[in-house]
């Protein structure tokens, strides 16, 4: 039976002493892993209309294009200041010291499009919390916000709350 953890490695230490990271380059590097796992999305999306999947930089990139291509929707990058070519709106968020700032081009949702929102791992939520703001300020209706996993004891998941949440594993 296909469980996404046994795709997932955890590196100890990094980027920072203390942190384990989810490496999900296994996943990325097996191909019936990440169809399973885009299968695996797509059941929590039957039915529902998506015009537009938002991938947050950058590892939510990976699934996010597959899901636009498998929804027949336009793929939305939401990236880093400066890393955008175009007319952007901008959305500030906190971390744990400090602040950080995400961009989305102006014109990529257009007012009332079903827009899904994707990342690989739900942490502390400031992430996707900004990700959201960014859709609604154009006038997107999110549909869900998913993830590959969730780190529960960040409780990111309250950020949120107020948005359908879907992750495939927690830890």
């Amino acid at each position: 039976m296909f469980k996404i953890d046994n795709f997932i490695r955890d590196v100890k230490d990094f980027p920072k002493e203390g942190i384990i990271y989810k490496d999900i380059t296994p996943l990325l590097e097996d191909p019936e892993a990440t169809r399973k796992t885009l299968e695996s999305f797509l059941t929590f999306l039957k039915g529902e209309n998506i015009q537009k999947v938002v991938g947050i930089e950058s590892r939510g990139f990976f699934f996010a294009t597959l899901l636009a291509q498998e929804l027949n929707a336009g793929f939305v990058p939401i990236r880093k200041p400066g890393k955008l070519p175009y007319k952007t709106y901008r959305e500030s968020y906190s971390l744990e010291y400090g602040e950080d700032v995400l961009e989305v081009h102006c014109d990529a949702i257009k007012k009332g499009e079903k827009v899904l929102v994707h990342d690989d791992v739900l942490a502390t939520g400031g992430t996707a919390a900004a990700a959201c703001k960014l859709v609604e300020k154009m006038g997107g209706e999110i549909v869900q916000v998913n993830f590959i996993m969730d780190l529960e004891f960040l409780k990111g998941k309250e950020k949120i709350s107020a948005y359908n949440v879907v992750s495939l594993i927690s830890y």
